[in-house]
């Protein structure tokens, strides 16, 4: 079976945005997160809940993007969250 790359963003507590990259399921490393065992960042800001994903064929995709991602501003990562699951025809 082949692995699916995500790059995600999640809410905190606080109302920050925390991006990252996962392997197979984004679903699954929110529950991590909210397990306090994930990153630094969202252990003192929980609980965590999911507001964007994008799927990836490799890791290096997903990653670049989680790069490019953690350089925006808060107001265009809001943006992106708040299109999300939005049909774009």
């Amino acid at each position: 079976m082949e692995k699916k790359y995500f790059t995600y963003m999640v809410r905190c507590q606080d109302g920050t945005l925390y991006t990252g990259f996962t392997v197979d399921d984004p679903e699954k490393r929110v529950a991590v997160h909210n397990a306090g065992k994930g990153a630094k960042y969202t252990k003192g800001r929980l609980p965590v809940c999911l507001v964007w994903y994008r799927e990836w064929n490799n890791g290096h995709d997903a990653r670049s993007c989680e790069f490019y991602l953690k350089r925006k501003t808060k107001q265009e990562k809001e943006a992106l969250a708040a299109s999300f699951g939005k049909d774009t025809d």
